[in-house]
């Protein structure tokens, strides 16, 4: 790949003077909408993502090419880097230089950048952090910043947030960061302090299969779970000295149902059973007892269904699907709305699970999945 970099670098900027990176997707394997609620979540970074090489330039002028979404080389300067509807995947690459600057991190020259991603585009695997995080460790290193990765995630979520207008945690930039290859990162999205978790499943691997249904992360109903979650802080507020949903435990919630209009104690039910889900799922990988993740992994779709409402036909007619031919466990990850479900699949049954599950979602939802068998990867890294 590093080969390819160089050759497409030449090629479209006639630049030989480019430094290649790859930067990887993620999936988290539960504790899902909580890390916006101050929860812990059990994410691991992916073997696909996003390729970049990139070199300085000696004036302002930013010039992006990425294949696949570029039918030109896209032009910007640093004294001018606003939104631009027509364009909007270098939202990331213009809120990366947006938050830098905002954190008094000093870009000072341009610079040619190529991208190359093959991760499925709207399969929930975290393609706008995967973008972010490699710009980040692309500018962190130019620059000589010694930007420490923990430091460089928060960025990466200042630029979502603040620039690209999506309301979403740490946890994605975090994952892709700070991965480790075979393990997953059991996060405290409140303290930031994480533990490595070996990821050994045995006679099992990790099937993705993303439901292919167009979705738009920023336009989608995530900013109104959002907000539904603040309304419940904000209420509880004179009852409960929180600083967050997930610093209140399971056993208070027949206290609380009173007091919340009925969607929102969904919600919150949803963020409080899903933080002990997570650390039961951490605790249950570290004994290798894998039918009770699987469990887990099945619970917390339900209540991502049921009490968060963010699943779908799609994303449900999967998970159903894939218990229905074999899987020990399956749930939506990522943001719902569409995009993929992860299961826990016995590794000889994998192509025939595949065979069943293809025909008969299509007949259900009339387009075909799209199946990929996860390995890990380890964070953001020059190649």
């Amino acid at each position: 790949m590093k080969n390819y970099l160089n050759e497409q670098f030449k090629n479209v900027f006639n630049d030989s003077n480019g430094i290649a990176y790859f930067s990887p997707a993620r999936v988290n394997l539960i504790g899902e909408h909580i890390d916006y609620n101050g929860g812990f979540v059990f994410p691991c970074a992916l073997s696909f993502g996003t390729y970049g090489i990139i070199s300085k330039r000696e004036d302002t002028l930013c010039r992006v090419y990425s294949e696949g979404y570029s039918k030109a080389i896209y032009e910007f300067s640093l004294t001018n880097y606003s939104k631009d509807k027509s364009q909007s995947w270098v939202d990331y690459v213009k809120g990366v230089l947006f938050s830098l600057k905002s954190h008094n991190f000093d870009v000072k020259y341009g610079f040619n950048l190529y991208i190359k991603g093959n991760m499925p585009a709207g399969a929930g695997l975290s393609s706008s952090a995967s973008l972010e995080s490699l710009v980040l460790m692309m500018l962190n290193d130019l620059y000589n910043f010694n930007i420490s990765r923990v430091m460089l995630a928060k960025l990466g979520k200042y630029a979502e947030n603040n620039f690209v207008g999506v309301n979403s945690g740490i946890m994605d930039q975090f994952a892709v960061l700070l991965g480790q290859k075979e393990h997953a990162i059991l996060l405290n999205t409140q303290t930031l302090s994480y533990e490595q978790i070996p990821l050994k499943l045995g006679n099992y691997k990790l099937l993705i299969v993303n439901s292919n249904k167009q979705r738009g992360l920023s336009d989608s109903k995530y900013n109104e779970r959002f907000g539904e979650c603040q309304t419940a802080l904000k209420t509880l507020a004179p009852y409960y000295l929180v600083p967050d949903l997930c610093s209140l435990e399971l056993k208070e919630l027949k206290h609380i149902e009173q007091m919340l209009d009925p969607i929102i104690f969904k919600r919150l039910r949803h963020v409080v059973s899903e933080q002990a889900r997570t650390i039961l799922s951490a605790k249950a990988l570290k004994e290798n007892d894998i039918e009770t993740f699987a469990k887990l992994m099945n619970e917390s779709h339900m209540s991502l269904k049921d009490d968060y409402d963010v699943t779908g036909i799609e994303l449900d007619t999967l998970q159903r699907l894939l218990i229905e031919n074999g899987a020990l466990g399956a749930r939506m990850t990522g943001a719902g709305f569409g995009g993929s479900v992860v299961s826990l699949v016995q590794s000889d049954l994998v192509d025939q699970i595949k065979e069943k599950i293809e025909e008969k979602y299509a007949k259900i939802i009339g387009y075909k999945p799209s199946f990929y068998s996860l390995e890990t990867s380890d964070g953001t890294h020059q190649l």
